[in-house]
């Protein structure tokens, strides 16, 4: 039986023109899409397609937007197969990110993709990267099963799982890699599934979507030299819930005591303070070193090796949740619950 995908566009280079006047990227009808990848017509897929109007630029995604494509895909779950979602590359980790959570038990394949080039360019990455991932969204196996049932995103060749990517390039094709977590396809002369990397659903429970997020978090990253007063300054911001905190290395901080006190101040105020590393490859490990031990005595979770992106997105989704148990949203951050970090 012939599979069907639908193929979201929400914006982003993959769609873009030059206009002859400015020299400058604009969007694009939809339609016009198709007309550059006539390709599409060769797959044995039924391919219909969705538009946001006006596309949106990646740099302008919410969380609102992201309720949208939630939405999208939870309206029309049972008509499709898979999805294909066209997204900018600037903030497509994120967006891939929140939809993990926000799509809980996938039992069928969300596939982000775009490009580096606009379709219509001569080199461009599009078309690669749009025709594989309707292949990917559409593959089942004898059972009828979706092969990839949860959200990737797939760019030069790769299907990487959603919430443990992030953008590394900002010129080349490999615009994103998951450091921490290998490849579950890997298309080249054959696509190649890596069965035992990929997530399993409960096939007796149905998909739940979840449209709340809660936005009450912050991202800042330590530095040699920063000041107390901005610390202070964010610890105490009115509304805040939680913050990521980017350190060094395996998770070290300075010991300078103003900053454990400012993050004990904020810890016993129920603020919950997550710390990532700043290196792109490697977890968080407190107990490594005498500078993130003085972090977990101060009250400062693991995010172990989860993404920047990951985090944040995570801890919207938790908030939004469990808006007065904080006890419970710091449980959670330090369990997987989609995948998106080592157990």
């Amino acid at each position: 039986m012939q599979s069907r995908v639908l193929l979201i566009y929400t914006g982003g280079t993959i769609g873009m023109n030059h206009n002859p006047k400015t020299g400058a990227l604009e969007p694009f009808d939809f339609e016009h899409l198709l007309y550059h990848v006539p390709e599409l017509k060769q797959l044995d897929t039924e391919i219909d397609t969705y538009q946001f109007q006006p596309p949106i630029d990646s740099s302008n995604m919410t969380p609102a937007r992201w309720t949208d494509i939630s939405h999208c895909i939870a309206d029309r779950y049972q008509d499709y197969d898979g999805f294909v979602v066209l997204h900018g590359t600037d903030t497509m980790a994120y967006t891939a990110s929140a939809l993990s959570y926000m799509l809980e038990n996938l039992t069928k394949p969300v596939v982000f993709t775009g490009s580096q080039l606009p379709i219509g360019q001569f080199r461009t990455d599009g078309k690669e990267n749009l025709i594989t991932s309707i292949e990917i969204a559409a593959a089942k196996d004898d059972k009828g099963r979706a092969l990839v049932p949860e959200v990737g995103i797939y760019f030069n060749s790769h299907l990487l799982r959603g919430n443990r990517t992030t953008k590394q390039s900002a010129e080349e094709f490999n615009a994103f890699e998951s450091f921490n977590y290998p490849h579950l396809v890997d298309a080249g002369v054959n696509i190649n599934y890596h069965q035992g990397r990929i997530l399993r659903p409960d096939y007796g429970k149905p998909m739940t979507p979840h449209f709340r997020l809660d936005n009450n978090v912050i991202i800042f990253s330590l530095f040699p030299g920063i000041r107390e007063d901005l610390i202070r300054h964010i610890i105490h911001t009115p509304n805040l819930k939680a913050i990521v905190m980017r350190t060094f290395g395996s998770g070290n901080a300075p010991q300078s005591p103003w900053l454990l006190n400012a993050l004990k101040e904020g810890t016993r105020n129920g603020k919950i303070i997550v710390n990532i590393s700043q290196c792109m490859q490697g977890a968080v490990e407190m107990s490594r070193y005498d500078c993130g031990y003085h972090l977990q005595e101060a009250g400062v979770i693991s995010g172990r090796d989860m993404t920047v992106e990951s985090a944040v997105t995570k801890l919207m989704f938790l908030q939004s949740h469990y808006p007065d148990d904080p006890d419970s949203v710091r449980q959670l951050m330090q369990q997987s619950i989609r995948g998106e970090m080592s157990t």
